[in-house]
Parts: structure tokens; C-alpha cells; sequence
């Protein structure tokens, strides 16, 4: 099963991670990013859901047995590589010329919920899985763009409640806070909803593109011109 896939739901591109917690990888970079590229040569698709074939999770962020292997290896190459290829993945989000719609059908941490976040909208199932940002309990501080990223998407208010505590948030909670469109009763009815929700936008391309760069250019400014100088030192604590 390929790491990433997608199938048309009539104007809907529907791209499901398939990596089980949809660790990000150097491998997972290229695989949604081609997804991507394949989804935005089809002419017909009008908006993007993206879901996983996990039950429990939907990403977990970065992947810990991966970037310690390469730091033992002493690899600053590989890991340089990957954290500017985890934003061309954001960058993509944020700027792909039609919606992208997360339905987040399981637990998202981490890094999966800066991408979670990169998303114009989001729909999480209600039953079960939590919305968290556990760096500040691991120690690792978000880069510049990242805190951008998810300016866009939650409330100040509770940006900082999430971003300072830690803690796991639930879909009703995130409802409440506009966070996410809807917390959906389960599973099932998630996937429903995200759909239906994406087949509401049939918009020209050229325009949606367009509003999307206006709003998020300034998120792509931080990204070009703060995030190196945490990336390039591997010093992300600086």
C-alpha cells in the first residue's frame, strides 16, 4: 500500500494517508507532495480532503525513530532537508489553489497538527481522538512559521491555552472554539461531512489561488526569512 493515495469522489479529491501514525519522514514528504502534484493535474477536482486508514490516529507528527537515527549519524544534511521539507508540505497547503479540508479521524500531535492546522478547514470525528501540541512537554519549540500556521487556524485565546499546557483537546471542545467546521459523531459520519462540506466549493482556481497567497503571504515570508536561522544551526532551541 503506497504511503499515500487519493481516489476522486466526483469533483472531490479524497488522499489517504496510509503510514499508520502518518509519522513525517523524509519518505512521507515526497509521497504527499506527489499526491499533491497528481490531485492539481486533474482539472476536475475542485477541493482535497485529507483522512487516514488508521482508526486511531490521523498523524502523529514527526518521526522520532527517524530523525534520532539520523542525529546518531551525525546526518545534518538529511535533517536540514527534511524540516525545509516539511514546509514545502505546508507551503503547499497553504497555498494550493482550492480547498483542503482535514478530517482528522483520529489522535493528531505534534507536527500532524501544525499540517492539521495549514489546512483551510478541518472536521474531527467526536468518539474519539485528541487535538494536541506536546512540545512545550517535550521541550521542542516551534519554529516561527509553524506558530504562524496555527495563528491562522485557532483563536488567540485558546492558541495559547494549547500551545502553553499541552493539553489534549476533543473535538466538541474544538467545535465550540471554531477550531474545526464540526465535530462529527463517528467515524462514518466524519468522512460524510468533510465531503459534502467540499463539494460546496466549486471555485475557479485562478482566484482561489490568489486569495489563498494574499492571506497566507505573510506566513511564507516567516517561513523564508525566520525559520532558517533555527533550521540552518540545527539550534532550534536558540
Amino acid at each position: 500500500m503506497a504511503i499515500v493515495e487519493w481516489k476522486k469522489d466526483g469533483t472531490v479529491a479524497v488522499m489517504t494517508m496510509n503510514n499508520g501514525e502518518n509519522r513525517h519522514n523524509p519518505d512521507f514528504n515526497r509521497a504527499i507532495l506527489n499526491a499533491f502534484d497528481e490531485i492539481e493535474n486533474d482539472e476536475t477536482v475542485s477541493s482535497v480532503v485529507i483522512t487516514s486508514s488508521d482508526k486511531k490516529n490521523w498523524s502523529q507528527g514527526i518521526d522520532i525513530e527517524w530523525i534520532s537515527g539520523a542525529m546518531n549519524n551525525k546526518d545534518t544534511a538529511a535533517i536540514k532537508d527534511f524540516m525545509y521539507g516539511l514546509n514545502r508540505i505546508f507551503t503547499r497547503i497553504l497555498y494550493f489553489p482550492m480547498p483542503v479540508i482535514a478530517s482528522i479521524n483520529g489522535h493528531v500531535f505534534g507536527d500532524g497538527t501544525i499540517m492539521a492546522c495549514a489546512c483551510d478547514f478541518r472536521f474531527m470525528k467526536a468518539d474519539r481522538g485528541y487535538f494536541c501540541f506536546p512540545e512545550v512537554d517535550i521541550n521542542i519549540p516551534f519554529l516561527p512559521a509553524m506558530l504562524a500556521i496555527i495563528k491562522k487556524a485557532i483563536p488567540y485565546y485558546k492558541l495559547e491555552e494549547l500551545v502553553y499546557s499541552g493539553k489534549r483537546a476533543t473535538a466538541k471542545e474544538l467545535e465550540e472554539s471554531h477550531v474545526v467546521v464540526k465535530a462529527s459523531e463517528n467515524e462514518e459520519a466524519l468522512l460524510e461531512d468533510a465531503i459534502a462540506f467540499a463539494r460546496t466549493f466549486i471555485k475557479k482556481r485562478a482566484v482561489f489561488g490568489q486569495h489563498k497567497k494574499r492571506l497566507h503571504k505573510h506566513i511564507i515570508e516567516i517561513m523564508e526569512k525566520e525559520d532558517p536561522e533555527f533550521i540552518e544551526p540545527l539550534n532550534i532551541m536558540a
